[in-house]
């Protein structure tokens, strides 16, 4: 039997954060998407997307990137235009890794945080990053395509200790 549902066509990816107070390190927080073919679905992802990169069709980017958190609503914004994916795509893990450029930080060290992921004006998931504390990464989303090819979400909080060099190839890979 066939599902009326188109899935998922696209989507946005928000981040936000307060800033780190005056006279101490920026806290930079970054949005990162890795993609992965439907025969590789997990481990290394076919290519990543994050600050001062695009997918190479163009289907996902990173419109807003900010190094400290300074500003009004959302620091970060990426749009995912799945229903344009190449067919052979068949999985997007998007997840937040903290830059350590200053200090170790962890997502308890940040005030505030908080991610939303939006079909249009529809909020479809949420979370402030509480249940990954002492994470200085984490996953927070699961794109997958149905048999009939629709995009669905799966909200995952995965949190890790990694570098973001560190955390692009963990953030694919299979829970234990």
């Amino acid at each position: 039997m066939s599902s009326l549902s188109k899935g998922l066509r696209k989507v946005q990816v928000t981040l936000k954060w307060d800033p780190s107070p005056i006279g101490a390190g920026a806290h930079d927080l970054d949005l990162v998407a890795a993609t992965y073919t439907a025969d590789a679905p997990h481990g290394t992802p076919a290519y990543l997307v994050h600050f001062a990169s695009r997918s190479p069709d163009g289907t996902i980017t990173l419109d807003r990137d900010s190094r400290t958190g300074q500003g009004f609503g959302a620091d970060e914004v990426m749009t995912l235009e799945l229903e344009r994916l190449a067919a052979a795509y068949a999985r997007v893990v998007v997840g937040v890794v903290i830059q350590q450029r200053n200090a170790e930080k962890s997502f308890s060290d940040i005030p505030n945080t908080g991610v939303r992921i939006l079909d249009g004006p529809v909020e479809l998931a949420s979370d402030d990053l509480s249940g990954v504390p002492d994470a200085s990464a984490a996953t927070i989303a699961e794109f997958t395509r149905d048999d009939a090819g629709a995009w669905q979400l799966r909200p995952i909080l995965r949190g890790f200790t990694a570098d973001p060099a560190e955390f692009a190839g963990l953030m694919g890979a299979a829970p234990a």
